[in-house]
């Protein structure tokens, strides 16, 4: 199924099915009186714009690369899932206001049998619509239809809230609209932050699925030459759609013309499996019995330190006496910089005659298991 068909299609479904709400109870909350009815058919209405907001999001994230942005614009899709946790957000408030209005200057509301038929027949569509939404949403991998899906199911709270608020004021002489309403507009907004955090999240840059990164180290880690896989960075722009890099340790007598080949096998692997544009890098692993020796030292240093999760591009320049590694130190340790200089000192002491070349990289993608 298409994608972005698919989207678009929901997304005219959902304000279809709005648009028909707003209409119905907008008509039974001005002939009843009912200030919750009211609201509940311009939060509707939100719900239509955020669908409108969808299909534009969809259509925009699927325009072609261009010189300004050359990465796409999947990304949108992001801002998309924010835009419409923001409109949620302003539908809990308004929530809230008007139930507080209400309360202030409370008139009562008057329901016939035709507006319980109505607003109960609201919430079977919200129900229907939001489960819709959701189940499309985690089929094409949409937030932005995932976060309908919520806005709607809440939507058939509200509507429950204010089925009850109906339901005891006519026959209990009690009216509770205000209240309800009110408890009802802090739980959408609870929930809107919630998806605001999450879209905020993937704009600023999450970490990168746990197994899509471990797939790709188990794949790559098959292809004959390769006796390491390190530092993967994927940078997500839509749905599936990566940009990233990754390196590689190899024998450091490979030749110049093995090493192209090799770099072309995993880059087309990559592009293939796992549709990642993938830059490859290179560390050279040495088959020296000195270069092994210092290496095995090394690491006996690094051992000490239980927060350095992974080592990796170990190297011996003899000519130029130099020893370069990296270490990624866990974001538990919140002084890393005491522990990089710890162990720099403590190599510079071992091997007085070298220059430690040492970098302290950050933990990108590092699978629970390292392969150092």
């Amino acid at each position: 199924m298409n994608r972005e068909k698919t989207i678009i299609q929901t997304s005219f479904i959902g304000i279809g099915g709005n648009i028909l709400l707003v209409i119905g109870k907008a008509i039974v909350g001005f002939l009843a009186g009912s200030i919750s009815i009211i609201s509940d058919a311009i939060n509707n209405l939100t719900d239509a714009i955020s669908s409108l907001v969808t299909i534009i999001g969809t259509k925009l994230s699927n325009k072609n690369p261009n010189r300004k942005h050359p990465f796409g614009y999947g990304r949108i899709e992001y801002v998309t899932s924010s835009i419409i946790g923001l409109i949620i957000f302003i539908a809990g408030f308004l929530a809230i206001y008007e139930s507080i209005n209400f309360l202030i200057n409370s008139e009562e509301p008057t329901y016939d049998n035709l507006s319980f038929i109505i607003v109960s027949s609201a919430i079977l569509i919200k129900v229907i619509l939001g489960l819709f939404f959701k189940y499309r949403g985690k089929k094409v991998k949409s937030d932005a239809l995932s976060a309908s899906g919520l806005d709607a199911l809440l939507d058939a709270i509200l509507s429950t809230g204010t089925l009850i608020a109906a339901l005891v004021s006519r026959f209990g002489n009690v009216f509770l609209e205000g209240y309800i309403g009110i408890l009802i507009g802090l739980f959408i907004i609870k929930s809107s932050i919630s998806v605001l955090k999450e879209g905020v999240s993937k704009i600023i840059g999450e970490r990168s699925d746990t197994k899509l990164i471990s797939d790709i180290i188990n794949c790559v880690s098959h292809v004959k030459g390769v006796h390491g896989v390190y530092d993967v960075i994927l940078n997500n722009y839509g749905n599936d759609k990566y940009i990233g890099s990754l390196h590689v340790e190899i024998d450091d007598e490979m030749k110049a013309k093995d090493i192209q080949l090799l770099e072309r096998e995993i880059a087309y692997l990559c592009y293939e499996k796992f549709n990642a544009i993938i830059t490859v890098g290179i560390y050279a692993r040495s088959n020296d019995i000195k270069d092994k020796s210092i290496r095995d030292d090394v690491f006996s240093i690094i051992k000490k330190y239980p927060e350095i999760i992974q080592t990796h591009g170990f190297y011996v320049d003899d000519r130029r006496k130099i020893i370069s590694l990296d270490i990624i130190i866990s974001f538990e340790k919140k002084e890393a910089e005491e522990t990089f200089k710890s162990v720099k000192t403590e190599i510079e002491k071992k091997y007085p005659s070298y220059d430690i070349h040492l970098i302290l990289d950050n933990d990108f993608s590092v699978p629970e298991v390292s392969n150092n």
